[in-house]
């Protein structure tokens, strides 16, 4: 195996072996959600490019920072699915079947539209906060981004992609991800670009305080625990017993691989049954 098979193994064969077999079993049915996404979003793309249905598609999902916070707030869940009228919908269409159809299988369709709805909103929240510091600041945006729309599907594409990297331990794509809408801001100083940098940042939020949480769940059980419910977990829990050689758990997603012997071995994981 050459250096770069191995370092692609090591990347996404964990990402690999929990996609491939849910989408080779069942196909489109593995993602329902993300099929009912990619309808969503062509249908909101030819809604909103009809002279009967601009207004219609404006009024429920595009969000401006010169509106009230509360409508940007109901407005927000549906911008996800609302494209950019200045961009080919197929990209659009494109990045949601691909990265939105990974993390349904990977997280389950409800974790995944948190982290969507997550990194969406940090850029939501990140316009409002641009402009009230002002052009002149660091991080400020000039107040006429107050008008412009803000990012659609792309903002929850590129926080899935980097929350996935950092669940699935390919960190080299998500740090890809994250200097590549670096570069976006550097080369196009916009709206969207900054908002993409903001959705980063949220779901690098994101990805401390999961483990976070974890470790003050399990300690609030550990002193609330029943007396006689047995010893609580220790150093050697949480791991996969049998077979040859030692055995390295990754990923905490639904469909946990271990790699034992250089080889990722997928099991099932109750955790991530959602």
């Amino acid at each position: 195996m050459t250096p770069l098979a191995r370092w692609a193994r090591a990347e996404w064969g964990l990402l690999y072996a929990t996609v491939r077999g849910p989408l080779a079993k069942r196909r489109l049915r593995a993602v329902p959600m993300t099929v009912g996404a990619v309808c969503l979003t062509a249908l909101l793309q030819f809604t909103q490019n009809q002279s009967w249905g601009y207004g219609f598609v404006q009024g429920v999902g595009a969000v401006r920072a010169a509106g009230p916070l509360w409508v940007s707030l109901l407005r927000t869940p549906l911008s996800l699915f609302v494209p950019a009228l200045d961009l080919p919908v197929w990209g659009a269409l494109t990045q949601v079947l691909v990265v939105f159809g990974i993390a349904e299988v990977c997280l389950g369709w409800w974790r995944t539209l948190a982290v969507a709805y997550v990194a969406t909103l940090a850029g939501t929240l990140y316009a409002r906060t641009g402009i009230a510091v002002g052009p002149h600041g660091p991080l400020g945006l000039p107040a006429s981004d107050a008008r412009v729309v803000d990012t659609g599907p792309s903002a929850a594409v590129v926080g899935l992609a980097v929350y996935l990297g950092w669940r699935y331990g390919a960190y080299v794509t998500a740090g890809a991800v994250a200097a590549a809408m670096a570069v976006e801001v550097a080369l196009k100083d916009n709206l969207a670009g900054k908002e993409h940098l903001a959705a980063i940042a949220g779901t690098a939020a994101l990805c401390a305080a999961v483990p976070a949480g974890r470790r003050l769940w399990h300690r609030w059980r550990w002193r609330h625990r029943r007396p006689g419910s047995g010893p609580g977990p220790g150093p050697g829990g949480g791991g996969v017993t049998g077979g040859r050689g030692p055995v390295r758990v990754r990923g905490r997603g639904r469909g946990v691989a271990a790699v034992r012997d250089g080889r990722v071995c997928r099991r099932s994981s109750p955790e991530g049954s959602g």
